[in-house]
């Protein structure tokens, strides 16, 4: 039976001369990878707008359980983008974030909560007029809740001087007994990005070097959470137009 979904295109390869393979994460079914024909017609220029990092669409599709790839009826755009792809700044978090997806979701079921995340994530980005350069420093942050590892944070240390403990999680006073840590004043910013949101965003005071250091050290974190999170292709191209 045709069922029809959200979702949100996280990464494409080529499949045969004119069609691709396209990993989705759909709010009906979690992660999946479709079959889209004939998107690479000469005829078909219209639909490489589907397949931009991160792009809302909709999807028809005979969805079959324990099935590898699934074969698309349909595919629209569900909220056309209105900056992202004319915006370079916003078009490297783009693909950055939707590398960060295909390297850190691996569900292949629905989850409500995590694609409501990401669907207002997006949208937020797009609108945005400006102050948007720590976007993907909170996407991080807040991305973690839903993958399992977000950090203890219940009240900030009464001391400036504390430490973010990468292994464990949380915020200490103390060294801790081995070396996956991060120093002040660092972890001061850190606890301050983790505890922010999108719409305090731009009440966060971070020059670029403090950026740099933010996104090393909240990459380091996911690299110690979650397996084959490395070699990002994406982070050295965002880094130059950010900075």
């Amino acid at each position: 039976m045709l069922t029809s979904t959200k979702g949100i295109i996280i990464h494409h390869f080529k499949y045969s001369e004119k069609s691709v393979i396209a990993k989705v994460y759909t709010e009906n079914y979690g992660l999946q990878s479709y079959i889209l024909n004939g998107v690479r017609n000469k005829k078909a220029k219209n639909k490489a707008a589907y397949l931009q990092p991160l792009s809302l669409v909709e999807i028809t599709a005979n969805h079959k359980e324990n099935k590898g790839l699934q074969r698309v009826k349909t595919i629209d755009l569900e909220i056309p983008f209105q900056t992202i792809p004319f915006d370079i700044s916003k078009s490297s978090i783009a693909f950055f974030i939707a590398e960060i997806l295909y390297k850190s979701i691996k569900e292949e079921e629905a989850n409500a909560s995590l694609f409501e995340f990401l669907h207002q994530s997006i949208q937020f980005l797009d609108l945005s007029d400006n102050g948007y350069s720590n976007f993907h420093l909170l996407f991080l942050a807040n991305l973690s809740k839903y993958l399992g590892f977000y950090p203890h944070i219940s009240t900030q240390p009464k001391t400036n001087s504390f430490y973010f403990d990468l292994q464990e999680g949380c915020f200490l006073t103390l060294l801790p007994y081995h070396r996956a840590f991060v120093e002040p004043p660092i972890s001061t910013l850190l606890y301050q990005v983790f505890g922010a949101n999108f719409d305090t965003m731009t009440t966060l005071i971070i020059n670029n070097k403090q950026r740099k250091m933010l996104l090393s050290t909240i990459l380091n974190y996911y690299s110690l959470h979650l397996s084959n999170f490395d070699n990002l292709k994406t982070l050295d191209i965002l880094e130059e137009v950010l900075n």
